[in-house]
């Protein structure tokens, strides 16, 4: 049975393939395109690590690698430098099946936490483990969870959106539950740079960072 330590080690293992120097171009690139026009990116800040958090997991399961117009979790089991493990083939699995949206929080119990998924409208509950931390019931946030032993675990990247944004996104993910045509990855980047943007122009009105009405040009 795998056990959530080594899930996160072989995981680390994958990750760290696709950033190593073998990769360099596709990682420049890909930090232009998640990182851009949110702001820089500074190592003191508090939400540095969090930020990167987002981008690794973004940029292994998410953007599709120039050079094979796939994913680096579609493409692992084709490079044989990796000595993918048996641990590791079960990781790969269950990647693959992996839930990104926005949640709800809706309360903790015991070791359990209970969030609610705003695109399929389902309510979840997520394994308590050593990521869990102020979790607040006026925020919507964007995570990633995997499925091991029939246990939802959360990945280390969230985005929490401040409660001034909800009716955006309430709004928007209406209009995805409608129109199934729309892809939602490139719809949580653009929330995860709204985000951002709302960091970085405190002076702004939220309603004017969240909006379809960019009038302001940020």
């Amino acid at each position: 049975m795998l056990t959530w330590q080594q899930f996160q080690s072989s995981m680390q293992k994958l990750i760290g393939h696709y950033t190593s120097e073998a990769f360099i171009d596709e990682l420049t690139q890909a930090k232009k395109e998640f990182f851009g026009n949110t702001g820089s990116l500074d190592e003191n800040k508090p939400h540095y690590n969090l930020r990167m958090h987002q981008f690794y997991e973004w940029y292994f399961l998410t953007r599709p690698l120039k050079s094979y117009m796939k994913t680096p979790l579609e493409v692992c089991t084709l490079h044989r430098e990796l000595r993918l493990s048996p641990e590791d083939e079960q990781v790969i699995e269950i990647l693959r099946d992996h839930r990104h949206s926005i949640f709800e929080f809706l309360k903790v119990k015991k070791d359990e936490v209970f969030l609610k998924d705003l695109f399929k409208n389902e309510k979840i509950t997520v394994h308590h483990t050593d990521l869990i931390f102020g979790f607040d019931t006026k925020e919507f946030f964007e995570a990633r969870l995997v499925k091991i032993d029939k246990n939802f675990y959360f990945l280390k990247s969230f985005c929490f959106h401040p409660e001034s944004a909800q009716k955006f996104i309430s709004a928007e993910v209406k209009v995805h539950q409608k129109n199934r045509d729309l892809n939602l990855e490139t719809f949580l980047l653009r929330l995860n740079k709204m985000r951002y943007k709302f960091e970085q122009y405190k002076h702004v009105k939220p309603e004017l960072i969240y909006t379809n009405d960019n009038r302001l040009g940020l």
